[in-house]
């Protein structure tokens, strides 16, 4: 057994869901956080059925109550906090500039940003009792790559994330609490299943790529278990002396595309 513990937000499928079995395999004994209840029981019961421990938690980043709630929940059941897997997010609504209302532009920023700022907010406190580490979900657009006009709201919110990770990494370090940032590329989730495009074709300007959009794998997009191996790795011993560091994971997908 491990003996630490961690949360992970928007722990109910793709990277998330991934990096909770990935841990609790190692015995880190995880708290999987969504907003749907039946989806988050569903992969705690799948990662106890492989002898792993896991609570599930219903809450929404974007609602500090909940969070908070959550949270207490966590440390009743395990008495501490090592780990936070800030993953939730949405990719939101693309859309030109002028077509992009306010409500939707808002509700992006408070999922991804707000919402990764209130997740550590919570979770810091309890953190600093014994050190920890802290993982970012955030991407290659925004970061690296500027070519998917339109998604101004998503790709704002990503590079406010890497922002955030390197402030606090620097605030943090004293309190040995490490702080890193993943910026995935293309990679097999649900996530498309929350984006809504809307005349995407009034945005963009032509860019030409040599044949396959990844180099490193011919096309083909990095998958959820790849993701969730860096994080467990970003969260490990291995990277004991590594913070404030973003880490791209996109085959070299940002490089063609910048």
């Amino acid at each position: 057994m491990d003996g630490r513990v961690a949360l992970v937000t928007g722990g109910g499928s793709g990277i998330g869901a991934a990096t909770a079995r990935r841990l609790a395999a190692r015995g880190v004994r995880v708290g999987v956080l969504s907003r749907s209840p039946d989806e988050i029981e569903r992969v705690a019961a799948g990662i106890r059925e492989e002898g792993g421990e896991a609570l599930a938690l219903t809450g929404d980043i974007a609602r500090p109550e909940t969070l908070e709630e959550a949270v207490g929940q966590l440390l009743e059941r395990y008495g501490r906090l090592d780990i936070v897997i800030a993953n939730a997010g949405i990719n939101g609504t693309w859309a030109p500039i002028e077509e992009l209302e306010y409500d939707e532009f808002r509700k992006t920023i408070d999922i991804n940003l707000f919402g990764t700022y209130a997740t550590i907010r919570v979770c810091v406190p309890h953190l600093k009792k014994q050190g920890g580490s802290v993982v970012i979900t955030s991407s290659v657009n925004g970061t690296r790559m500027f070519s998917n006009s339109g998604a101004t709201a998503y790709s704002a919110s990503k590079a406010a994330q890497v922002a955030m990770g390197r402030m606090l990494a620097l605030e943090l370090a004293k309190y040995r609490i490490r702080v890193n940032t993943v910026c995935p590329g293309a990679i097999t989730t649900e996530i498309d299943e929350n984006t809504e495009e809307e005349h995407l074709e009034r945005a963009r300007e032509p860019v030409e790529y040599p044949e396959g959009k990844i180099p490193l794998t011919d096309g083909e997009p990095g998958s959820s278990e790849q993701v969730a191996q860096l994080m467990e790795f970003l969260v490990s011993d291995a990277s004991a002396h590594i913070t404030g560091t973003e880490v791209f994971i996109d085959g070299a997908q940002s490089l063609l595309q910048g």
